[in-house]
């Protein structure tokens, strides 16, 4: 019988531990109103989510354990400590609203991941199959709630701070994480061949854009984000039409 995690799991597990460290360490900093290194702490969160499941598929280290780690890790993450976050920093002023707001964001995140988790074996999924995601995944949603401190960052301005303001903002968020609403995958998209090298250069370009301004770049990345969701609910809405007028196959 076969005893414990393989020697080649163990890497990614400990990365998805360290964006779960990461995550809590978040709300550390919001208690003692380091509210940049706060958000700081999700962000390292997001992109440590996103190197653990390549690392696996690279070491040939997946495994259930793995896949319920990364669920849990991601419902801290990007579900709790980013509610916690928001509601130090603003929701608190309007006590029963905004903790009412955070409870929202913080467990429809973790009814999106159940959500996830209860389909993953599942053969017929129409969204995944057409190269969508059925809601707003929790790492984009987690930076999309956050938008409003991005803004009171480079801005200065209190109205980004209000939570009359935060509070609809959080609610809409957490209703898109939710929702059946079809997002475009980045893992689906493919280049051409023509572009590839423009690219490479546009990437490199926003990353050069996130070191000088991370704040001002992280707000035009959330909108320019939001902006791509009634595209790709529109696309969805083609290919759905396509497939009920195509024949059923023999």
């Amino acid at each position: 019988m076969r005893r414990g995690l393989p020697l080649r799991a163990v890497v990614p597990n400990a990365v998805t531990a360290l964006a779960l460290c990461s995550g809590l360490t978040g709300i550390r900093f919001a208690i003692a109103s380091q509210w940049e290194t706060a958000v700081l702490m999700i962000l390292l969160a997001g992109v440590l989510d996103g190197l653990d499941g390549r690392i696996a598929r690279f070491l040939r280290g997946e495994s259930r354990f793995g896949a319920e780690l990364d669920s849990l890790s991601d419902a801290i993450s990007f579900g709790v400590s980013p509610a916690l976050i928001l509601y130090l920093w603003s929701l608190m002023l309007v006590p029963r609203l905004g903790w009412l707001v955070a409870l929202i964001f913080a467990v429809f995140c973790a009814l999106r991941l159940a959500r996830f988790n209860a389909q993953i074996d599942l053969t017929e999924q129409p969204h995944k199959s057409a190269g969508f995601l059925t809601g707003v995944p929790a790492p984009a949603g987690a930076m999309l709630a956050m938008l409003p401190l991005y803004l009171w960052f480079w801005s200065g301005e209190p109205v980004f701070a209000s939570p009359w303001l935060v509070a609809p903002w959080v609610a809409l968020v957490a209703l898109l994480m939710v929702s059946s609403v079809a997002t475009f995958s980045w893992s689906s998209l493919r280049l051409r061949r023509n572009i590839r090298f423009e690219a490479l250069a546009g990437l490199v370009l926003v990353g050069a854009a996130v070191i000088a301004a991370p704040w001002q770049m992280l707000s035009l990345v959330c909108v320019a984000y939001a902006a791509t969701i009634p595209f790709s609910y529109r696309a969805y809405a083609k290919i759905r039409r396509l497939r009920a007028s195509s024949p059923p196959a023999p």
